[in-house]
């Protein structure tokens, strides 16, 4: 059984890997777009209050915070067939503003 899985890791295409990763932020990306658009959607349609503007743009400021970091990945992903790791510091950034940008997006809704 040990050959087998040695003959299936040498017949992997290590180009295979960073192309899923790259549409997986892409995916990503398309994703939080969406939240944010709808979340301003439901602001603009409940009627301008105050507090929905300033959660709608801090909304914006998450989406863009994210984009930034999932742009900077995949810009990596794309550069070289064997990229470098990411970066622990940047996946917490992609985790915690993919969260931030859903409970601004609930708040709107909500």
């Amino acid at each position: 059984m040990s050959g087998t899985a040695a003959q299936d890791a040498s017949d992997r295409d290590p180009g295979l890997q960073p192309e899923r990763t790259r549409l997986a932020w892409r995916r990503t990306t398309l994703s939080s777009t969406a939240a944010a658009i709808l979340a301003m959607k439901a602001t603009l349609h409940g009627g301008v209050s105050a507090s929905g503007i300033v959660v709608c743009a801090l909304c914006c400021v998450l989406w863009l915070a994210f984009l930034l970091v999932a742009h900077r990945r995949i810009r990596a992903l794309a550069e070289t067939s064997m990229p470098a790791a990411l970066a622990p510091r940047h996946a917490t950034a992609g985790a915690l503003l993919t969260v931030a940008l859903a409970v601004c997006a609930a708040a709107l809704v909500f």
